[in-house]
């Protein structure tokens, strides 16, 4: 059991670590340039983001850590990685590079292996492909969220 704890912390470090390697390429971006775009309607105010994000993020990697626990799921964490990997190329595409247009192909790869985790999620486990559906839900608003920076801001 000790080891299952032990991988518990990893998993959800690891979603830990890819959220603050985020939040600091975003951090500064957030006081200098994100405030000069025009922003879509519903738009929140940027407190709202870490909170969501962190709470997001411990889900991820709980989902994972179930999954991990189940003989042959592999390729469903394999899955479960490019999500996370594509989770942490939007933030330094978007803030870090202030380049929208790159950041929507994160974020459709995002997207596309989210809903693919799920799916393998719930063959293996499905209390974890459900831990998912808020993540899929949050990343469809930030999808919306960045097509509206792109679009509003193109020039």
């Amino acid at each position: 059991m000790p080891g299952a704890v032990v991988a518990l912390l990893g998993f959800v470090g690891l979603c830990l670590l890819v959220g603050a390697a985020g939040a600091s390429v975003t951090a500064e971006a957030v006081r200098s340039w994100y405030p000069s775009l025009t922003a879509p309607p519903a738009t929140p105010p940027s407190w709202v983001f870490a909170p969501v994000w962190t709470v997001l993020y411990i889900g991820i990697g709980f989902a994972g850590w179930l999954v991990w626990l189940r003989p042959g799921s592999r390729r469903a964490l394999r899955v479960w990685g490019w999500q996370l990997a594509a989770n942490a190329a939007w933030s330094p595409a978007f803030f870090g590079l202030h380049n929208p247009g790159l950041a929507l192909f994160a974020i459709a790869a995002m997207l596309l292996s989210t809903g693919t985790t799920i799916g393998m999620f719930y063959r293996r486990r499905p209390l974890a492909a459900w831990l998912l559906v808020p993540y899929l839900v949050w990343t469809l608003y930030a999808a919306y969220l960045n097509a509206g920076f792109w679009w509003l801001n193109r020039s």
